[in-house]
């Protein structure tokens, strides 16, 4: 698995590509892939295992609840950056990358849109290379990735001193940095973002939609809903969210190089069928 500042398999192209132009397709994660904040899923382990207390928990619960009614802005993803650091600060790494190891499956996968995972299906039957990128911390980010098979994360990254966490950011992947990042991505990978796509549900993320060729807004909040209009952009409604388990029921473990999950040939299918669909009435 690849993260914040890797390269990229470059071994599949698209068909439609020439063989020195690879492809890839940027995902936001919460709410995009997933149907909840991903740093705040895990405040129940992080409870379990003594690293908050239960004001903690409720406080996490609330935030939670706010992001799933209300936009994104850019007021309330500073609260929520506010809250997390402030929240993490001297925690162990090691300790949280083991919970999040270890509740992974039982607290994300439900969480999974099985629209978002046909489309990341899609575009891997297409030689596209699929790269998260999320204001979520990589020791969540990187993880999901991993489960979903897809080839790069680019994520938020807090400072650590002998072990644990500041409370500072050293890379919060946000608005226009997330660009940064994928410009940064592309230039080691060789990508034409002119020729990429992106996926969000926020406005917030408005330069990384507009940073692309292919932009698509996945249950926009109103003010990307208006932008996306305006701009002639396809706009999609993710409400299925299905254990991957579920739904994928044989997964293979991904490579260490990063490579694919092995999802089968009904999950390639329904990737395919739902990519053209989608793509399709772009060109109409």
């Amino acid at each position: 698995m690849n993260s914040a500042s890797p390269g990229s398999d470059q071994s599949a192209l698209s068909p439609s590509a020439s063989p020195t132009a690879p492809i890839a397709a940027f995902f936001d994660l919460d709410k995009t892939i997933i149907a909840k904040s991903s740093t705040l899923a895990f405040s129940r382990p992080f409870f379990d295992e003594g690293l908050i207390n239960r004001r903690a928990v409720l406080k996490s619960s609330y935030a939670q609840f706010l992001f799933l009614l209300t936009a994104a802005d850019h007021d309330q993803v500073d609260r929520m950056r506010r809250h997390v650091t402030q929240m993490c600060t001297g925690w162990d790494v090691e300790q949280v990358r083991s919970i999040v190891g270890e509740t992974l499956h039982d607290i994300v996968e439900p969480l999974v849109y099985a629209e978002a995972a046909e489309l990341i299906a899609g575009h891997r039957a297409r030689g596209h290379d699929v790269v998260i990128v999320s204001a979520s911390g990589v020791e969540m980010v990187e993880p999901i990735g991993e489960m979903l098979g897809v080839s790069t994360v680019l994520a938020s990254r807090m400072q650590v001193d002998d072990g644990h966490y500041t409370g500072e950011m050293d890379f919060y992947c946000y608005g226009d940095a997330k660009v940064t990042a994928m410009q940064e991505l592309a230039d080691r990978a060789g990508y034409d973002l002119t020729q990429c796509f992106a996926y969000s549900d926020s406005v917030t993320d408005l330069p990384m939609l507009d940073a692309v060729g292919h932009p698509t807004a996945v249950n926009p909040d109103r003010a990307l809903r208006r932008a996306a209009s305006s701009r002639g952009w396809p706009v999609v409604s993710f409400s299925r969210p299905v254990s991957i388990r579920d739904r994928f029921p044989h997964p293979s473990r991904p490579t260490t190089t990063g490579g694919a999950v092995a999802l089968g040939i009904g999950a390639v299918v329904a990737g395919g069928l739902t990519y053209a669909a989608l793509h399709r009435g772009r060109s109409r």
